[in-house]
């Protein structure tokens, strides 16, 4: 079993996005615009986008510490890309955030 995240253990996050019909190419406009802010902040590793066949699009991000990523949340470039989302999506942003078990060595760890 596996202990509960603390604030100073790095940790993988996907958000899930899932662009109404038509509104894909505003919605990859956005991240292109909010996606180097992000990267300037502190505790950000990783922070990139994957297209699943779909049309389903997730951000895979992988931060410092959750204190970091609840700073980047709550920060003005993420207010900015949400403003931006408004009407475009067809479901909220799914965002999960997954506690590492580091199993198999350095392979076993993502950006460990």
């Amino acid at each position: 079993m596996t202990e509960p995240i603390t604030p100073d253990e790095a940790l993988v996050v996907t958000a899930t996005f899932r662009p109404v019909e038509g509104a894909r190419e505003r919605v990859l406009a956005a991240m292109e615009r909010v996606i180097p802010r992000v990267h300037e902040e502190a505790g950000c590793n990783l922070y990139a986008i994957q297209e699943a066949e779909d049309g389903t699009i997730i951000m895979i991000e992988h931060w410092d510490s959750a204190a970091l990523l609840d700073e980047h949340g709550a920060g003005v470039p993420v207010a900015e890309f949400n403003a931006e989302l408004e009407g475009l999506l067809a479901s909220p942003v799914e965002v999960t955030r997954y506690t590492p078990i580091p199993i198999g060595g350095r392979k076993g760890v993502v950006l460990g």
